[in-house]
C-alpha cells in the first residue's frame, strides 16, 4: 500500500438490488459496473480512470443499505486491537482477501462503522480525488458527539484538526486533514437526521443534471443543490434502495 496511512482508500455500496444500483450510479455520477474477477459476487465502481468503489448484495435480509468507507493502515490487526481499547466496536474480525488486501469493519465510539484495510496493490489508491469527476470528494462524518469523534480519529489515524465554519444552532462543521490535505469534516447530528453515519460525496459533472438524474432514477433528494464554498454544488440524497449518499459538482446552468 502506497497511500499515506489514514486515507480514505476505498469506498463500498451494500444494497438489496445491486441492479438497480448500477443503472442508478451509472446514471447519476457515470460509473461503468464490472463483476469482480475472484469467485464471489462483488461488482467495481469505475470512472474513466479508475475503478473507485464496490458493490455488493446486503447478506442480511431487510438490513438497511448503505455506503462505507475503507481507512488505510499498516497493520490491521493491531490498528483493530487499537480502535476496540479506545471504546469502539469489531463487527468484522481482520480478514484475508487474496491478492486484494486485508481488512477489518469496526465502528467507533458512537456506532458509525467503517472498515480498515491494507491493500496489496503497491499502486496507489485515487478513490478519493478532490476536484475529479467520478471519484470521491469529501467525507463527511455526521455523530452525535463531535468532540469524541474528532478526538478518537485523529489519535486513530492521524488526522488533524483543522479550520471550523460555525454553523449557528448546528453547531461548528469541524474540518479535517491529513497533512495539507483536506479529506472532510465532522458535525454534529441535525435534528431529524437520520442515525449516526459517514456521508461521502461523489464527484459529477453538472450538478443540475445529476440532480434530474436521481429524480428520473427513483432516488429522492433532501437537501440541495446547494452552493458550498468553492463554488461547487451539493446534492444529499437517498439512492432507490436507501442507502444516503452525497454528489459534488459544477452548477452550468
Amino acid at each position: 500500500m502506497t497511500n499515506t496511512p489514514g486515507e480514505f482508500i476505498w469506498y463500498e455500496l451494500m444494497t438489496s438490488d445491486p441492479d438497480a444500483a448500477a443503472d442508478f450510479y451509472g446514471a447519476v455520477v457515470g460509473w461503468t459496473t464490472k463483476a469482480f474477477e475472484g469467485g464471489v459476487d462483488y461488482r467495481l465502481f469505475g470512472a474513466p480512470d479508475a475503478d473507485v468503489a464496490g458493490l455488493m448484495r446486503l447478506e442480511q435480509a431487510g438490513a438497511p443499505a448503505g455506503w462505507f468507507g475503507y481507512i488505510g493502515v499498516e497493520d490491521v490487526d493491531a490498528k483493530a486491537r487499537e480502535i476496540v481499547a479506545a471504546g469502539g466496536t469489531q463487527h468484522a474480525p481482520p480478514t484475508d482477501i487474496p491478492g486484494v488486501g486485508r481488512f477489518a469493519m469496526l465502528a467507533d465510539p458512537q456506532g458509525v462503522a467503517f472498515y480498515i484495510m491494507r491493500g496489496a496493490s503497491e499502486e496507489p489508491s485515487t478513490s478519493f480525488k478532490p476536484n475529479t469527476v467520478g471519484h470521491c470528494q469529501w467525507n463527511e462524518l455526521n455523530t452525535t458527539d463531535p468532540a469524541a469523534a474528532l478526538a478518537f480519529y485523529t489519535r486513530a489515524f492521524g488526522w488533524l484538526k483543522g479550520d471550523v465554519m460555525p454553523m449557528g444552532e448546528m453547531g461548528d462543521y469541524q474540518f479535517i486533514n491529513i497533512g495539507e490535505q483536506m479529506i472532510g469534516a465532522m458535525m454534529g447530528q441535525p435534528p431529524g437526521s437520520p442515525p449516526p453515519n459517514w456521508l461521502f460525496y461523489f464527484g459529477v459533472d453538472d450538478i443540475d443534471r445529476a440532480a434530474k438524474a436521481v429524480t428520473d432514477r427513483g432516488g429522492q433528494i433532501h437537501h440541495g443543490p446547494a452552493e458550498v464554498p468553492g463554488g461547487d454544488h451539493i446534492i444529499v440524497a437517498t439512492d432507490p434502495q436507501g442507502a444516503m449518499v452525497g454528489f459534488v459538482g459544477p452548477k452550468r446552468s
